[in-house]
């Protein structure tokens, strides 16, 4: 089977097809045949070996284990290991696994659920981290009640698209998104009461105020972000792109304060969840772009260089 491989780290371009055998099925493993894999920042990440721990983890000086990238994944069960009892030949499901950027994948079986009949393999693919990520950060870190306020920074991406939604489904009774000018009308359609153009206004100097701010995009210093809270509100910060404010946040948050930072634990009752939100029509995927398995590196580059609105997929 063919197989996206990373053989040295650096910018993602760099990454190549491979041959490879199919993976070996456990007892409790499903065998997936993939037709779609969601490209997160987390795979940009991996590909360059940044931060450095990951190369500690990953080995020096190149990646010596876990070569296989990709984590978000839907596709058709091939087969099952003979433990698995709810999953069959078939049955077509999205969740994660290691190495989704191939033809063929395995992972337990309860890193699964069964697909929407009305979701496209394209848009389950786009669900797994960054649907769990905004379901998460709300409702367990952000503490989000019914009738509360909520304001997205960087609502018009992958995270932000699904937080939008999540926050209305969970009885947020005011959404905000945060986006540039060209992404106005989308954050809207998902269901947001404001939208603010970044371009134009800067919230944080404005008399709003929110019970919980959900930052995903890194752009205003964590001491603004926090006088814009009520009191009593939460900060939940999600964003990579600055590490000395990622380490800012991790300190606040051990320290009590109204800052929540936190890793995303991808759970099979949430992945469930979700896909019932789906089902219910509370909840779609925006996919922005799709690309064929051998242009994977450009997608991650795609996704890195902040193009993107909404998820990017690769097609397999």
């Amino acid at each position: 089977m063919k197989a996206i491989l990373q053989d040295v780290y650096g910018p993602p371009e760099q990454l190549r097809l491979h041959e490879v055998e199919r993976p070996t099925l456990g007892d409790g493993d499903v065998l997936l045949r993939v037709r779609a894999a969601g490209v997160n920042p987390l795979d940009w990440h991996f590909v360059l070996g940044a931060p450095f721990v990951i190369r500690l983890s990953m080995g020096m000086p190149r990646p010596k284990k876990d070569r296989a990238r990709g984590v978000d994944v839907a596709g058709q069960v091939e087969a099952v290991g003979k433990d698995v009892k709810d999953l069959h030949a078939g049955d077509d499901v999205f969740g994660w696994c290691a190495g989704a950027f191939a033809e063929y994948a395995t992972a337990p079986a309860d890193h699964f659920v069964r697909k929407p009949p009305k979701m496209t393999f394209e848009e389950a693919a786009a669900v797994p981290v960054a649907a769990v990520t905004a379901l998460q950060g709300l409702r367990d870190h952000g503490k989000l009640r019914s009738g509360q306020s909520v304001l997205f920074n960087g609502a018009s991406g992958g995270v932000g698209t699904y937080g939008v939604q999540i926050a209305r489904a969970l009885g947020a009774a005011n959404v905000t998104g945060v986006c540039s000018t060209g992404n106005v009308e989308m954050v809207r359609s998902l269901g947001a009461d404001q939208v603010i153009d970044y371009t134009r206004d800067d919230f944080t100097s404005r008399s709003d105020r929110y019970d919980v701010i959900f930052d995903n995009a890194g752009s205003q210093p964590i001491g603004a972000l926090r006088k814009t809270l009520k009191p009593g509100g939460i900060l939940v910060y999600n964003s990579g792109a600055s590490m000395p404010r990622v380490m800012q946040a991790l300190i606040l948050s051990r320290m009590g304060r109204n800052v929540a930072s936190f890793l995303t634990s991808i759970r099979h009752d949430d992945l469930g969840l979700i896909a019932s939100r789906v089902d219910a029509g509370k909840v779609r995927s925006v996919t922005y772009r799709v690309f064929p398995l051998a242009e994977t590196g450009a997608a991650i580059a795609y996704v890195y260089a902040g193009h993107a609105r909404g998820k990017v997929v690769v097609m397999v």
